[in-house]
């Protein structure tokens, strides 16, 4: 997902043309993203080994379950995060390589460790999980903070945020379904000390509720039009896609079950990929 993301986030900028853009680039840009989060993920199962192996759905995982030796884990975990580090720096520039290894650190070494210290872990671990979209958005525009001026240049921020707001309803259902697994192994992962609460269900729909304005603004700022018919139909299907989300969301807080909370992790699934490849039909 984070990958898929960059690379729309690649093609969304104004740099990269509709009618020009390269399939060899955008391969480089899957397999260069692919490798830092495999990194990621691989010192994340490595360092947690002891606690993955005491969970159900973690437990099978090639370190914790024996078949992969720590020091197997951390040099495939080396060597992927700096062949996809090296591969974004040359092939497109630097910037998108340094962003991809910072986040290669925010998530492995202080998202992870954090997960057992407080629940602030998901704001911080929200952070890698949204980078990738401003890695895409550097590999295709060469800066983060504008270009030229132009207020659509803006755009890598927006994109950012929906993804960094996104990723609180999404990663919540998780840990309500996974709660038994995660506080047996340790983690606070959930906005209450008490696990999923009213006041769990009631985050997630604050967030749905809040990308409602924030998915608006690549049309406010010019990154994508909605003056043509097929504009007016991406921003419809960006609504509803948000509309949707709150739905789930505030099924969840009335409901308050597991079944509810399953809802909601698919619906964030379906979301992500409607949404940018909305935002993408109707790129300026």
């Amino acid at each position: 997902m984070v990958v898929f993301s960059s690379v729309v986030c690649y093609l969304l900028a104004p740099k990269v043309s509709r009618e020009d853009w390269s399939v060899l680039y955008v391969v480089l840009l899957f397999i260069g993203g692919y490798l830092v989060a495999g990194s990621a993920n691989a010192i994340n199962q490595t360092v947690e080994r002891d606690t993955d192996a005491l969970m159900k759905r973690t437990s099978v995982r090639p370190v914790a379950a024996g078949r992969m030796s720590v020091a197997e884990g951390w040099t495939f975990s080396i060597v992927a995060g700096a062949i996809g580090v090296a591969i974004l720096s040359y092939f497109f520039n630097v910037l998108s390589g340094a962003l991809a290894a910072f986040s290669l650190f925010l998530y492995a070494f202080v998202y992870t460790p954090l997960k057992k210290v407080n629940s602030v872990a998901v704001l911080v671990g929200a952070i890698p999980g949204a980078l990738p979209c401003l890695i895409g958005w550097a590999a295709g525009n060469d800066a983060v903070f504008g270009f030229e001026g132009k207020t659509a240049d803006w755009g890598g921020w927006a994109l950012f945020l929906i993804q960094f707001l996104w990723q609180f309803p999404h990663f919540w259902a998780i840990a309500w379904i996974a709660h038994k697994d995660y506080s047996g192994a340790g983690f606070r992962l959930l906005p209450a000390e008490k696990g999923p609460t009213k006041f769990t269900a009631i985050q997630t729909v604050m967030y749905a509720v809040l990308l409602l304005p924030v998915c608006v603004l690549p049309y406010i700022i010019g990154l994508t039009e909605f003056e043509s018919t097929k504009g007016k139909v991406c921003l419809a299907l960006v609504m509803l896609s948000n509309i949707f989300l709150v739905v789930q969301c505030v099924r969840l807080y009335s409901q308050m079950n597991a079944t509810a909370a399953r809802r909601v992790m698919f619906s964030s699934y379906i979301y992500l990929p409607v949404v940018l490849l909305s935002l993408l039909a109707s790129k300026t």
